[in-house]
C-alpha cells in the first residue's frame, strides 16, 4: 500500500489563516470529486472560520474523561474506518487527551499516512523543536507542545502562511482571532509587532531553509546568447593567460566608439583539459570586465576556433578581439594557430581584431593532460600510425644493412603502438600492436617470411611484445578517460561556482539567465512553464529564442523543477551526464522567478504602504486641522447671532475678521489638500510660455502679512518659461512656510538672479534651520518639521511647491542660509534669447 501524502499549512502565529486556508483546500478538493473528510479541526469559534466547515464531511470525535472533565479528541479508528482519499486535521503539534490511541497528534497523522491516506495539517513556527529556546528568548512563552523537525520536513509539501505583524494585529483588534476580553492583553503581550515580526522571520527563514534542501542535488554550467541585435557587439576571446586584460580594454576602447557597445569576454576551456589557464586570472580578468560594464561566459568545446564563432555568431556579434599568438616559430607546423583560423573562417559578416600584446610569440608552455575526446582527424591519424606505420617500419628496416636486432625491432615498433595509442586511443594501439607482433614474426624472427618461429626464445620475445603492447594501449587509453572525466568535473565545477556567484551578486533577470541556458547547451530555444496544479494547463513563466515550447512533452528536453514548474529546451537531445548541470540551472531559473515575484510584491506592498500612510494623514487633517477653523467660523457666527449680548462695532468688526481670516485659511487648506490629489494622480499640466517674475512674485505675496517680506527682483532680469498659475501657487507657499519659521516679521527675504541659462528664485530666512538629513523630508507630503503647532497647516506646501515647480521643470531644494536659517532655491529655465542676456546681470546679495 502506498504511503499517504503530507501537506502542511505553516504560520507565523495564531490568527495568520492556517486553518482557513486549509479549509479553502478541502472545498477545492471536494468540487474536483475528491473524497475529503474533516477529521479534526478547531475554528476556535472564529464566524469566518467556522462557516468554511459547511459542506465538509465531519468524522464525529472520540470523547475522553480526564481529571472530571470530558474533551474530545481526532477519533483515529473512525477515520482509518471510513478511508477516505484525503483527511484534515488541524493542530499538528497538539497533545493528545491521556488515553488517547497516541499521545501526539503528530503520531495519528502518521497513522493515517501508513494507512495511504493523504493528511493536511497545520503547524505554527513556534511548535517545531529546534526552535523552542530561541522562541522563549524572542516571547517570554515555553512552547509546551512541540512537533519533531523532521516531520514537519518530510512533508510533500509545505506552504507558507503569511501576514504581517500589523495585519494580523489588525485582525485581532477586530475581533476575528480571539474573543473582545482577551484582545488587549494578546495585543500587549504576545503579540507585539517585535514578536510577530521576530517569528514571521523565523518562518520564512525555516522555509528557505527546506527550499535549499530541494536545491542542493543540482549542478550547472553557463553562457550567454541573444536573439537581437541593437548594437555593436564585441567578443574577446581569453585563453587565462595575462594578455586577457588588455584585450578586455581594447575592446572596451572599441564599444565606446559605438553607441551602446557591448562587450561579451568568453574563456573557452577543452574538454581534453589541454588548458594552463589561472583561475586566479580568470577571476581578475572577469572582474575587470564587469567594470568596464560587459559580461563573463564560461564555454566548454574541444575545437577552439569553431567554438569561439558558434557562441560570436549566436550572440550576434559584430566584432571579434583576439590576441596575437603566444606560439613560438617552430610551434606553427603544427598549425596555423586560433586567430588565423577565425579570421579566415569568420567570413563577412564579423570583423576579427588580432591585438599585439607583451606575451606574443613568448611560447605557451606544454599541454598539461590529455583526453579521451578525440576528434575526427585524430582518430584516422590513430588508425593510420597504428596500421599504416608498422609496415613502413618494417619497409625501412627490411631495406636497410644494419642488423639492429630482434629487441631493438620490437622496440620500435612499440614505439608505433605508444603513438596510435596517445593519437587515436584504444582501438589502433590494439591493431598496431596485433599487426607490429605478424610483421616482427614474419620479417624478423627466423625463419624469415614464414609465420613461423625456430626458436622458442623469439616466440617468447613476440608475445612478450604483443602484452606489453596490449597494456601499454590500455594503460594510456584508462590515463586518457580519467583525464577528460577530471576535466569535465572541473569545467562543471567552474561553472558551479560561476553560477554560485551570480546568486551572490543577486543576479535576478530571468531572460539573462535563460540566454545562458541556450548559450550553454546550444539550444534552439529555452522556457521556463509552470501551472498551479497538475489537472491546470502549463503557462510559460519566461522564454527565450524562437517558438518556445508550451508544455514539457512538447520540448527535446524537460527538467522538472519541483512539481508544477519545469525548464523545456527545444534544439537537440542532451545526454545524460548533462542533465546534472541542466537541474541546477533549473533550480535556479525558479529562485529568480520566485526572487522576482517577491520584488515586484514588494513594491506593490510599498505603494500600498504609501498610501495607507498618506491616506491616515489626510484622515488627521481633516479631522483635525480643517475643523481649526471651521470651529473658528461657527463660533463667530453663533456669537453674532446671539441675542443675549449686545455687540459694538468693534467686536463685529473683530468677528467678521476671524470669519474671514477662517474661511482663508480653510481655502488654503482645502486648495493644498487638491493640488496634492491632483499631484498623486499625474493630473497637473503646465501651460509653458515667456513672463516676467516681476508679475509673478508679487501676486505671490499678497497672503502674507504687510512688510513681513523683502523683494529683490531686478529689472534687467530675463523672462522665464514657466506656468504663471502655477508659479504663483508654489512661490506662495514656500513664503508663507518661511514667515511661518521666522523668528520676526521683516527676516524673510525674496530674491532672483540670473545665471546663465536659468534663474533662481531664492527665499531666504533667518529661522532655526533644518539639519542636513532631513532637507529631503520636509518636501514629502503631510510632513511638519520640529515642534509645528496643529494649527500650523497640514504639512503639504512644500510638498505642493515642489510637485508644481518640477511640472514646470524647474527644481526646489533647500540650502543654509549663511548665518543660520533656510534658503529654499527655485530654479527654472530662462526664455530662449534671455539667456546671454541674463548671463551679464549679477546676482545680488541676499540679506
Amino acid at each position: 500500500m502506498a504511503r499517504g501524502k503530507l501537506r502542511i499549512y505553516l504560520g507565523a502565529a495564531p490568527g495568520v489563516g492556517k486553518t482557513y486556508a486549509m479549509l479553502s483546500e478541502a472545498h477545492r478538493r471536494v468540487e474536483r470529486g475528491t473524497d475529503c473528510v474533516v477529521a479534526f479541526v478547531e475554528h476556535h469559534d472564529r464566524p469566518r472560520t467556522e462557516v468554511m466547515l459547511h459542506g465538509l464531511e465531519q468524522i464525529p470525535r472520540r470523547e475522553l474523561e480526564y481529571r472530571g472533565t470530558v474533551f474530545t479528541e481526532m477519533d483515529v479508528d473512525a477515520v482509518l474506518a471510513r478511508r477516505p482519499a484525503v483527511a484534515l486535521v488541524d493542530e499538528l503539534a497538539h497533545t493528545n487527551v491521556p488515553g488517547s490511541r497516541n499521545s501526539k497528534r503528530w503520531q495519528d497523522v502518521e497513522d493515517l499516512l501508513a494507512a495511504g491516506i493523504d493528511v493536511i495539517s497545520t503547524v505554527n513556527i513556534q511548535h517545531l523543536e529546534s526552535l523552542g529556546d530561541v522562541v522563549e528568548s524572542i516571547t517570554g512563552v515555553r512552547q509546551r507542545e512541540t512537533v519533531p523537525d523532521e516531520v514537519v520536513r518530510r512533508a510533500d509539501q509545505i506552504e507558507l502562511v503569511d501576514m504581517s505583524p500589523q495585519a494580523l494585529r489588525r485582525r485581532m483588534a477586530h475581533g476575528n482571532v480571539y474573543k473582545p476580553d482577551k484582545v488587549d492583553a494578546a495585543l500587549s503581550n504576545y503579540f507585539r509587532p517585535g514578536n510577530l515580526t521576530a517569528l514571521r522571520e523565523l518562518a520564512l527563514l525555516w522555509v528557505a531553509d527546506r527550499v535549499d534542501e530541494y536545491l542542493q542535488q543540482y549542478r550547472g554550467e553557463h553562457n550567454i546568447r541573444s536573439t537581437w541585435q541593437a548594437r555593436e557587439r564585441i567578443v574577446v576571446g581569453l585563453t587565462g593567460g595575462p594578455e586577457g586584460r588588455t584585450l578586455i580594454r581594447r575592446a572596451a576602447r572599441l564599444a565606446e566608439k559605438g553607441a551602446g557597445g557591448e562587450v561579451l569576454a568568453v574563456y573557452i576551456a577543452r574538454s581534453d583539459g589541454l588548458t594552463s589557464a589561472s583561475p586566479k586570472e580568470l577571476a581578475l580578468q572577469r572582474t575587470l570586465v564587469e567594470d568596464v560594464g560587459g559580461t563573463f561566459h564560461h564555454v566548454v568545446g574541444d575545437d577552439i576556433p569553431s567554438a569561439l564563432l558558434e557562441f560570436a555568431r549566436g550572440v550576434n556579434a559584430t566584432q571579434i578581439v583576439l590576441g596575437s599568438s603566444r606560439r613560438k616559430t617552430w610551434q606553427y607546423i603544427l598549425g596555423p594557430g586560433v586567430g588565423a583560423t577565425v579570421a579566415r573562417e569568420s567570413g563577412a559578416d564579423l570583423d576579427v581584431h588580432i591585438v599585439t600584446h607583451e606575451e606574443a610569440a613568448k611560447g605557451r608552455g606544454l599541454p598539461v593532460a590529455r583526453g579521451a575526446r578525440l576528434g575526427r582527424s585524430r582518430i584516422i591519424a590513430g588508425w593510420l600510425v597504428g596500421v599504416a606505420g608498422p609496415v613502413l617500419l618494417a619497409l625501412l628496416l627490411t631495406h636497410i644493412d644494419a642488423d639492429l636486432g630482434l629487441a631493438n625491432d620490437m622496440l620500435l615498433f612499440l614505439s608505433l603502438t605508444v603513438t596510435a595509442a596517445l593519437l587515436g586511443g584504444l582501438l589502433p594501439a590494439l591493431a598496431s600492436a596485433a599487426f607490429g607482433s605478424l610483421l616482427l614474426n614474419y620479417f624478423f624472427a627466423p625463419p624469415l617470411h614464414r609465420f613461423t618461429v625456430s626458436d622458442p626464445k623469439n616466440i617468447v620475445a613476440i608475445v612478450v611484445f604483443f602484452g606489453v603492447a596490449v597494456a601499454v594501449a590500455s594503460v594510456v587509453d584508462l590515463a586518457a578517460r580519467r583525464t577528460q572525466q577530471a576535466a569535465r568535473l572541473r569545467a562543471e565545477s567552474e561553472i558551479l561556482s560561476f553560477l554560485a556567484g551570480s546568486v551572490l551578486r543577486g543576479e535576478t533577470a530571468l531572460d539573462a539567465l535563460l540566454e545562458r541556458v541556450r548559450e550553454t547547451f546550444g539550444m534552439e530555444s529555452v522556457a521556463l512553464l509552470e501551472r498551479l496544479s497538475d489537472v491546470d494547463p502549463w503557462t510559460c513563466a519566461g522564454s527565450v529564442g524562437p517558438l518556445p515550447a508550451d508544455r514539457p512533452e512538447d520540448a527535446d528536453v524537460d527538467m522538472p523543477v519541483g512539481e508544477n514548474m519545469a525548464l523545456a529546451l527545444s534544439g537537440r537531445v542532451l545526454p545524460a551526464e548533462d542533465r546534472r548541470v541542466l537541474g541546477a540551472f533549473a533550480a535556479q531559473a525558479a529562485v529568480v522567478l520566485d526572487r522576482q515575484r517577491l520584488v515586484d510584491r514588494a513594491e506593490e506592498g510599498r505603494k500600498l504602504a504609501e498610501g495607507n500612510r498618506i491616506r491616515t494623514a489626510l484622515l488627521a487633517a481633516v479631522s483635525h486641522d480643517l475643523r481649526t477653523p471651521l470651529a473658528g467660523i461657527k463660533a463667530a457666527v453663533s456669537s453674532l447671532r446671539s441675542d443675549d449680548v449686545e455687540w459694538s462695532e468693534e467686536d463685529r468688526a473683530e468677528l467678521l475678521e476671524g470669519i474671514e481670516a477662517g474661511a482663508d485659511r480653510l481655502d488654503q487648506l482645502v486648495g493644498n489638500l487638491l493640488d496634492m490629489s491632483r499631484l498623486q494622480t499625474g493630473t497637473v499640466t503646465a501651460l509653458i510660455r515667456d513672463i516676467d517674475l516681476d508679475e509673478v512674485v508679487p501676486m505671490a505675496l499678497v497672503g502674507v502679512p504687510d512688510g513681513s517680506v523683502e523683494l529683490d527682483i531686478p529689472e534687467t532680469l530675463p523672462m522665464v518659461r514657466t506656468d504663471k498659475g502655477l508659479l504663483e501657487r508654489a512661490v506662495a507657499n514656500i513664503v508663507e512656510n518661511a514667515v511661518k519659521y521666522s523668528p520676526d516679521a521683516t527676516s524673510v527675504v525674496v530674491s532672483a538672479s540670473a545665471h546663465g541659462g536659468r534663474v533662481e528664485v531664492r527665499v531666504v530666512d533667518r529661522g532655526r534651520g533644518v539639519p542636513d538629513d532631513a532637507k529631503e523630508r520636509i518636501f514629502e507630503p503631510f510632513q511638519r518639521y520640529g515642534d509645528a503647532p496643529r494649527g500650523a497647516g497640514v504639512g503639504l506646501g512644500l510638498a505642493v511647491a515642489r510637485g508644481f515647480v518640477e511640472a514646470m521643470g524647474g527644481t526646489l531644494t533647500a540650502e543654509d542660509t549663511p548665518g543660520g536659517g533656510l534658503t529654499m532655491v527655485l530654479t527654472l529655465q530662462a526664455a530662449p534669447g534671455a539667456a546671454a542676456m541674463g548671463s551679464e546681470v549679477p546676482a545680488r546679495a541676499t540679506g
